[in-house]
């Protein structure tokens, strides 16, 4: 089997190395361009053209892919038998879907038709789904649209972050793209038509990572700190400062008394008070936080130009009186 791979992160760095540890040769290797990265802005490869040269494969990183008739040369020449794309990043023409004789195959990050799009994983933990999963299918011209070949689901943890889940499901996408071209290789494969219906999962921007206090239930913000959590970020701000909070955790109103008995006698109070006001701060008892139906309870935090820390350890410099409104 002759095969061109098109990937760019670490997800797609584990499907890689999933080929070339199950014996498969990979021809050619296409990435994204290095990129500036860290205050001294160095240039940095990709996870996947490092990877695919520490192994003496062939790696081009061009700045676009359609309509660059050197990349679609190249690929011609080769004449791969398949092209295996893992978050590659870019949408794929029709003239590069068309070269290989056993089509372009895909691994996505959820259980299609569900999240169609670039951020699956990331929307997966947003909207606080219970289960997800890989699916491996046949590319065409849309996004995320093609036949669909096997599906594993996996159920995401309660506490779960976007950064665990990722790594947990790019292993699992190595495996199943193994087991995809095994099955063409062997004629047993099925081709499944999506269904109609379908969700996207689009791109983040960064207006999604601003905590809204006022609409949002304690879920819906915890879910949303998980959910970027290591991309960005969800932020709010604290005395006109920028505030990162990377992890909470969620109480009921009982809850939370059970464990500040001190203050029961103002629990007639926590309903008429502001979501998004401290309800209590302290550098050993931690940042409590009212929320629309419940309370937040802050484990992670990071301030402006600092380094991402504990709460307790943030308060200890940082004191944060109760009362103090978050917006």
């Amino acid at each position: 089997m002759k095969i061109v791979f098109m990937g760019t992160p670490d997800f797609a760095q584990e499907s890689l190395k999933s080929l070339l540890n199950n014996g498969y040769k990979v021809d050619l290797v296409i990435t994204n361009p290095d990129k500036p990265k860290g205050r001294g802005m160095k240039m940095v490869q990709s996870p996947v053209k490092e990877y695919a040269i520490s192994k003496g494969i062939q790696v081009e990183n061009p700045e676009k892919i359609r309509g660059n008739s050197e990349i679609l040369e190249k690929i011609r020449k080769i004449n791969p038998d398949i092209i295996c794309v893992v978050a590659y990043g870019k949408i794929l023409p029709k003239e590069i879907l068309d070269i290989p004789k056993l089509g372009c195959i895909n691994v996505h990050g959820s259980l299609l038709p569900k999240y169609r799009g670039a951020a699956p994983i990331q929307w997966s933990i947003i909207n606080g789904d219970k289960i997800t999963g890989i699916t491996t299918m046949y590319m065409d011209v849309g996004m995320d649209t093609g036949d669909m070949i096997l599906k594993e689901e996996v159920e995401i943890g309660e506490n779960e972050t976007t950064g665990e889940l990722w790594d947990r499901l790019s292993k699992i996408g190595g495996k199943l793209l193994v087991k995809t071209l095994k099955e063409i290789e062997n004629g047993t494969v099925a081709r499944i038509k999506q269904p109609n219906e379908f969700t996207m999962a689009p791109m983040l921007n960064k207006t999604i990572a601003k905590i809204d206090w006022k609409n949002k239930t304690a879920l819906q913000i915890k879910n949303l700190i998980r959910g970027l959590d290591p991309i960005m970020g969800a932020y709010t701000y604290i005395n006109g400062k920028k505030i990162k909070i990377w992890k909470a955790e969620m109480y009921s109103k009982e809850e939370f008394f059970k464990k500040f008995e001190e203050i029961r006698e103002y629990s007639n109070k926590l309903e008429n008070i502001y979501p998004g006001t401290v309800i209590f701060s302290d550098d050993k008892k931690g940042l409590w936080i009212k929320a629309n139906d419940g309370i937040l309870s802050v484990l992670e935090i990071q301030g402006e130009n600092a380094k991402r820390m504990s709460v307790n350890d943030f308060l200890r410099g940082n004191a944060i009186q109760a009362g103090t409104i978050l917006n």
